[in-house]
């Protein structure tokens, strides 16, 4: 017995099998394909997985990479489940103005983060940070309202930017540090210390308001890089959009088909 569950992104998909659609469940398989890739999955990626019980995800994508996704799992002939953002859910109340129109990916990891601190007893804000094609920080005070959040261009698209309106800037990828003193370098480490800056002032923002330091949480393909960077206590965690949907899953009992083959 699996559960699948599926995070599209703006570049890449990841996905995980876990034992149960629970977050306290254990992690079987996982992977990540950039979404120029995802027709071959049924052939490459889950080539061989055992048929899961049901699938959970979240897609930012669009609706056409959604449904070719969708083609793939008709390998197990299964229908996903995908989550769209709402008012209140996994211990998270939505704060946003318009709370549907908030991207799953940053409903699920906020879910993911709260989760985390109630299985631990911790009664504390968060902050959550996803560094990917974009980067996302969104706050959550000590009962788990989401106060908001900021939205900023990833690694990439600082670099793409800069490119693209300055003449000469078209050089190799440099090194993060305090003084850079060629023109790689200088582009890497201002676009790296541009999102710490943020993640700073948020943090700062979260601790007045709260009256308390926020637990931090980092994600994403690039957090690695830019979580040094901060000077703040951190925790990586990797497989928090996962723990989001495997929280959500669980409370809201999706009725998942058993696999016909």
């Amino acid at each position: 017995m699996s559960f699948l569950v599926i995070d599209i992104g703006n570049t890449r998909l990841k996905w995980a099998t876990y034992s149960a659609p629970d977050p306290q469940a254990t992690l079987l398989r996982h992977g990540a394909v950039f979404l120029e890739t995802i027709d071959d999955l049924s052939e490459r990626e889950w080539q061989g997985l055992s048929a899961p019980t049901g699938v959970l995800g979240c897609a930012v994508a669009g609706d056409n990479v959604r449904r070719r996704v969708e083609d793939q799992l008709e390998i197990w002939d299964l229908e996903p489940h995908w989550v769209a953002s709402e008012a209140s859910a996994g211990g998270v109340s939505n704060g946003y103005d318009h709370p549907v129109r908030l991207g799953s990916d940053r409903w699920v990891a906020m879910v993911g983060a709260r989760h985390r601190l109630l299985m631990r007893g911790e009664r504390c804000p968060a902050l959550v940070v996803m560094v990917g094609t974009a980067v996302t920080v969104d706050a959550l005070d000590a009962d788990g309202h989401f106060l908001g959040g900021l939205i900023l261009p990833g690694f990439g698209l600082m670099l793409k930017a800069l490119e693209m309106g300055t003449a000469g800037l078209k050089v190799p990828t440099g090194e993060l540090c305090h003084f850079p003193t060629n023109t790689s370098d200088a582009l890497m480490s201002g676009g790296a210390w541009a999102i710490a800056g943020a993640i700073d002032r948020m943090y700062a923002h979260v601790q007045t308001r709260c009256g308390q330091a926020p637990a931090l949480f980092m994600s994403g393909g690039a957090a690695v890089k830019l979580a040094p960077m901060t000077g703040l206590p951190f925790e990586m965690v990797d497989t928090l959009i996962f723990e989001g949907l495997l929280k959500l899953a669980s409370e809201r009992q999706y009725v998942f088909k058993p696999s016909m083959n």
